[in-house]
């Protein structure tokens, strides 16, 4: 069991990091590489081909290329975390337009943590134990609601 997330530059593995540590949370094996979908392609390759990868997390900003790279070179689930540069909608945009055939699942802008919570849960239809683990995990939500972000309470 292994989730791969990749960043297009150094300067994301600030919100690259908020998925390892909500992943380790469900004790689930992370690893996070900066490989540029334009300057590193035959990294991205080569990370994509990694038999040990259940789920790839993939993250960029501006045009957002790296998440339908990596979906176009595997089958296995790609969760797309569009990253806020500038407005943020370009590569908000970028993420979920992708074209028939070459899905990739789309969280909000930064949301490094709900894209953690859908690899687990694309885990959990595998790992069952995970399955308790999530459960448990938004019981603890309904009893402390998450603050509404940007607000002051």
């Amino acid at each position: 069991m292994k989730v791969t997330v990749l960043v297009g530059s150094k300067s994301d593995l600030e919100i690259a990091e908020k998925v390892r540590a909500r992943l380790s949370e469900f004790h689930v094996p992370c690893e996070v590489h900066v490989a540029s979908a334009h300057r590193n392609p035959d990294k991205v390759d080569r990370l994509v081909r990694d038999p040990t990868t259940d789920v790839f997390v993939a993250m960029a900003g501006l045009s957002a290329a790296l998440p339908g790279v990596v979906a176009a070179r595997t089958l296995r689930p790609v969760i797309g975390v569009p990253l806020h540069r500038g407005l943020g909608l370009d590569s908000l945009l970028s993420v979920v337009q992708m074209p028939p055939g070459i899905p990739v699942a789309a969280v909000g802008l930064d949301a490094a943590e709900n894209a953690a919570l859908l690899a687990t849960a694309i885990l959990a239809l595998k790992y069952p134990e995970l399955t308790t683990a999530l459960e448990a995990y938004r019981a603890k939500w309904r009893e402390e609601p998450a603050p509404v972000p940007g607000s002051s309470v």
